[in-house]
């Protein structure tokens, strides 16, 4: 059975910091780029960043450059997305899944965890 499980999120303060963390079962994680997503009510899910099968890479749009910083433990299937400086728009709920390539950040499963929600308080 696959599963995916995002947590770490929660209220925050604007300018204040989170990490987010998922956990992929039942799949050779190591084998996959990841990456990391987000939705809002009413809104499509968006791509956030992500991060080459090996660490080698990573991508980030331009919203979060130099805020956030995506990374993974392959040995204990995880990646993190540590989120600093966190602004209201940030706000949503986040989602982990594997992507196609860095250059092409589809998500590579078809199925989603359950998220994990961030707010951010102004």
């Amino acid at each position: 059975q696959v599963q995916l499980v995002e947590s770490g999120g929660g209220l925050v303060q604007a300018g204040g910091s989170l990490r987010l963390s998922c956990t992929a079962s039942g799949r050779t994680f190591g084998k996959y780029n990841m990456g990391w997503f987000r939705q809002t009510p009413g809104k499509e899910r968006e791509f956030v960043a992500g991060i080459s099968w090996s660490s080698s890479g990573t991508v980030y749009i331009d919203s979060v450059k130099g805020r956030f910083a995506i990374s993974r433990d392959n040995a204990k299937n995880t990646m993190t997305l540590q989120m600093n400086s966190l602004k209201p728009e940030d706000a949503a709920v986040y989602y982990c899944n594997a992507i196609a390539e860095l250059d092409d950040p589809s998500p590579g499963w078809g199925f989603w965890g359950q998220g994990t929600q961030v707010t951010v308080s102004s």
